[in-house]
């Protein structure tokens, strides 16, 4: 497709052709060495003319594709932390947010829930996390900052698919060794509460742990700590 910037080259082309006298031709030896410069001397002052229109038209034509790489407000909102208020999230409830594209879940979790991830140490896969998919301060049996509060991201480490929250009393369904945790119905990869694999699943590692931290007793933040952001 032609761009507008050649046609309007192509027109003041055309224009300056327009204007440009030609001399006309004669014998050899009826004009002077001058005379005979004056053809030369329009051309070059044509040449430079169209350059420079030429030049403009692509300086004109890359200024929107330097822009078009810088990031867009959308792109750059997608990335920020996300604030959570807590008291919305009842015990027992799992609420997901989105960062960076992601399902973020947060998890408060019950006593008899915190009970039933002690009795998945023989099943899981990495029980003490030993695989670093958490922060530091997440390497732990709960794998959180407080043992009640769960933050994971929501995306199954086997091929991405995002995993079902299932209770204890599902076990009929899952297995007698299920206390309750996340269930994978893609290809069947199982995870205890503190989001740790089960053995003999295809996922081979813990679900992810993002960076977060306490801003209050009743709010979080998701994708930033005491480092800066994620």
């Amino acid at each position: 497709m032609v761009s507008r910037e050649s046609l309007d080259f192509a027109a003041v082309h055309r224009y300056n052709l327009g204007l440009l006298k030609i001399p006309a031709i004669s014998h050899p030896g009826s004009n002077s060495m001058s005379d005979s410069k004056k053809p030369d001397k329009i051309r070059r002052n044509l040449v430079v003319a169209t350059s420079v229109l030429g030049g403009g038209a692509t300086v004109g034509a890359a200024v929107p594709f330097v822009t078009s790489m810088l990031p867009s407000e959308r792109t750059k909102a997608a990335g920020a932390p996300v604030e959570v208020d807590l008291t919305s999230i009842q015990p027992g409830e799992l609420k997901t947010y989105s960062w960076r594209r992601q399902p973020i879940w947060v998890f408060k979790r019950t006593e008899a829930q915190l009970k039933d991830i002690k009795k998945d140490d023989g099943v899981v896969a990495d029980p003490r996390s030993e695989i670093a998919h958490q922060p530091g301060y997440a390497k732990n049996e709960y794998r959180s900052r407080k043992p009640d509060l769960a933050v994971i991201i929501g995306v199954c480490t086997h091929l991405g698919c995002t995993p079902e929250k299932k209770a204890a009393s599902d076990s009929a369904e899952m297995g007698a060794a299920w206390n309750g945790g996340f269930y994978c119905p893609c290809h069947g990869s199982m995870y205890d509460f503190a989001g740790r694999v089960y053995k003999g699943v295809p996922a081979p590692t813990n679900l992810w742990i993002p960076r977060y931290m306490y801003l209050s007793d009743n709010k979080i933040v998701i994708g930033k700590d005491e480092k800066g952001e994620a």
